[in-house]
């Protein structure tokens, strides 16, 4: 399961940031990536839909939510624990 939940994220963030899949790396920050606020919100929007999860709502805002957004890594993390609570 885990390598689906970060080709799909890296499919996702590539769409984002205009790039391919392959030229993203999982210790790359969205702001590397060129991925502005906006950009962030639409990759929730759009992670959410494909894992068919409920990201919190304040996820842009480091510090005030589990849903970490520093890091691609991060993401996926995230994105794999919020699956597995929704499996339980």
């Amino acid at each position: 399961m885990a390598e689906d939940v970060q080709e799909k994220i890296f499919a996702i963030i590539a769409e984002q940031a205009v790039l391919e899949p392959a030229d993203i790396s999982m210790e790359q920050s969205l702001d590397e990536l060129g991925i502005d606020s906006l950009g962030l919100v639409e990759s929730i929007f759009a992670i959410e839909e494909a894992f068919d999860i409920d990201v919190p709502f304040n996820a842009n805002e480091p510090g005030k939510s589990e849903f970490d957004v520093t890091t691609v890594a991060s993401i996926v993390t995230a994105v794999e624990k919020l699956v597995a609570e929704q499996a339980a």
